[in-house]
């Protein structure tokens, strides 16, 4: 059975609840439907993690992402005075068209592209991992051009000191450039972060059963919208207000690191 009505509802409904005001017992009703009635709030749980998994994936990829795209543009704004390589000009002009492309369609557009058009996944799995990517994709274009800045905020002089130290450019970026680049960007990066949580919720649009598509499909058995999208609203800002939390106490630990 996937649907109670009201009225049989209420008749096996405490007696307190009985005895109150008709929007308070239907209010109440509606929780019912939307949480315990055929242990619905199975399906949150089950979206949450599915919501988890596209974050993370999708996190995981867009640094990745990001982080080669950004060292890729610091390196060729390096060159002041002598020509680039030829084959930093090649991955130079495709970084550039990747961040035109990628930040100037909408993530919608995107995901029902890959979706429909490029991927066309079969199965959950495939749908997950057509979020991650598109996710990661996205994101990667505005993670490169945050370390792209936090890189370029660290002294010139900084790069100077580690190649007269014997260290070569990877070296000099990864344990020189980039552990200070991290303390400059981490505000910018834990903004992207909250939103890339945010967006996992328009996955729903190539069928991923995340925690939005969740409340989509309890809303079209109780025929009810109201709870099950304010839960779906409660559900992202305790999610977001946690993570704010999490990345404040990274950064106070940070901070004093510095002393």
């Amino acid at each position: 059975m996937t649907f109670m009505s009201f009225s049989s509802w209420l008749e096996t409904a405490p007696a307190w609840v009985q005895g109150l005001p008709g929007g308070l017992q239907n209010f109440i009703f509606q929780l019912f439907q939307t949480f315990v009635f055929a242990d619905r709030w199975k399906l949150f749980a089950n979206g949450l993690k599915i919501t988890f998994i596209v974050t993370l994936g999708a996190l995981a990829l867009g640094v990745i992402i990001g982080l080669v795209l950004a060292i890729i543009r610091t390196l060729y704004c390096s060159y002041t005075v002598n020509k680039p390589p030829f084959i930093l000009r090649v991955l130079n002009v495709f970084t550039e068209t990747y961040l035109t492309v990628i930040r100037g369609t909408p993530m919608m557009v995107q995901l029902l592209i890959m979706g429909f058009v490029i991927f066309v996944p079969k199965t959950e799995i495939g749908c997950i991992v057509c979020g991650i990517l598109t996710l990661g994709i996205n994101s990667g274009a505005y993670v490169a051009e945050i370390i792209r800045s936090g890189l370029m905020s660290i002294d010139r002089g900084q790069t100077e000191a580690g190649r007269s130290l014997g260290f070569n450019y990877a070296q000099t970026m990864f344990y020189i450039i980039i552990p200070q680049a991290v303390k400059n960007i981490l505000p910018a990066l834990g903004n992207e972060m909250i939103t890339l949580l945010k967006d996992t919720s328009l996955v729903s649009v190539i069928a991923l059963r995340d925690v939005t598509k969740q409340a989509q499909n309890i809303q079209s058995l109780t025929y009810n919208a109201l709870v099950p999208y304010i839960s779906l609203a409660a559900i992202y800002l305790v999610l977001v207000v946690g993570l704010t939390k999490l990345l404040a106490v990274f950064e106070r630990r940070l901070r004093k690191s510095e002393h």
